[in-house]
């Protein structure tokens, strides 16, 4: 199967979704290019949000190559003591909105977020594996989750032994409130992949502006001591990322690699040129694809990714409430991984 493992789902709750959307400034900014790119007016976006996009993304999906698309919910933002953290958070989708989709549409494979500090945080982890979930996402740097905390131990454990992986955002976020910039580093993910969960680093820890810390070098060095973790390619189709495309190509990475777009960020395909790796015929033929979902995909293979990054994610994520493919076993816990 050729699945895009990375693809948000966005409302306002104007059809009783529970869905909320409330941008800061960088979000505000950001916005109309977002819409754009999907094809939205601005009027459905102002007053219909909830039914306009995911029409829309349902007839991206269906008009594109993929078989399915991983489809993410997004968690409030916590503190550490399991309260609420009120007034904090760009967007919200809850769990179910997510698992009832997946449920109406073929196609779409649910991933739920769950913050470990939740006080049901383990119950609503049961809940969702059993309805259906084939992943978990969260955003530590946004969502305010410090992994190595040793009272989150029990949630990574029990995540483990219910075959669920961890798609955690790596890297600065532009768009999306950030509550602790020091969370995106992919360091903070040791606990989780000690306990045995299989870990997909969203964007591989990529920086996207001159201020903004490069990871990717901390998540190359990390994929030779963590055969559970893995890496996504989603906003890989952005200018501000070209300069790691070469890098993500080298073995030693690309077999590490899942396909994912971060739809509905802009696909903008130029940044295969700016790497080298396309002329500009073939940035021209993509760029004139109107569909998102399909212009990453290909953009992709253009840049010459094996077949396996577009299917990866079938081994690795849960399907069908049945845990999928083991990951390799994890090395022992290394010294300080959890703490109080």
């Amino acid at each position: 199967m050729i699945i895009d493992a990375h693809v948000h789902l966005v409302g306002d709750g104007s059809g009783g979704t529970g869905c909320w959307h409330r941008p800061r400034f960088a979000g505000r900014v950001m916005a109309p290019f977002f819409w754009h790119a999907m094809g939205l007016t601005r009027s459905q976006v102002g007053t219909d949000l909830d039914r306009a996009y995911l029409a829309r993304l349902l007839e991206l999906r269906r008009g594109s190559s993929l078989d399915a698309i991983a489809l993410f919910a997004q968690e409030e933002v916590y503190r550490e003591d399991g309260s609420r953290w009120a007034g904090r958070g760009t967007f919200h989708v809850p769990n179910d909105r997510v698992l009832d989709l997946a449920r109406q549409e073929s196609g779409i494979l649910p991933v739920v977020s769950i913050h470990p500090a939740r006080r049901d945080a383990l119950a609503e982890l049961e809940r969702c594996a059993a309805a259906g979930a084939v992943a978990l996402k969260l955003l530590p740097n946004c969502h305010n989750v410090d992994c190595g905390l040793a009272r989150y131990r029990a949630f990574w454990e029990r995540l483990a032994a219910l075959g669920l992986p961890l798609i955690a955002h790596t890297g600065a976020e532009s768009v999306v409130d950030e509550v602790r910039r020091d969370l995106a580093d992919p360091h903070n993910l040791r606990a989780p992949l000690a306990a045995g969960v299989t870990v997909i680093a969203a964007h591989c820890g990529i920086g996207t502006g001159v201020v903004d810390r490069d990871y990717f070098p901390v998540f190359r060095t990390m994929l030779a001591e963590w055969p559970n973790l893995f890496g996504d390619t989603a906003a890989f189709a952005l200018p501000n990322r070209f300069h790691r495309l070469r890098a993500s190509l080298r073995p030693g990475v690309v077999e590490r690699l899942v396909h994912g777009s971060d739809v509905p960020v802009p696909v903008m395909p130029f940044a295969g040129v700016l790497a080298g790796l396309l002329g500009i015929g073939a940035w021209w033929r993509l760029h004139r694809l109107r569909n998102p979902l399909e212009r990453d995909y290909r953009f992709k293979r253009a840049l010459g990714y094996p077949d396996a990054v577009f299917s990866r994610a079938e081994r690795l994520l849960r399907r069908s409430g049945r845990p999928g493919s083991a990951p390799p076993p994890a090395p022992p816990r290394p010294p300080g991984a959890a703490r109080a």
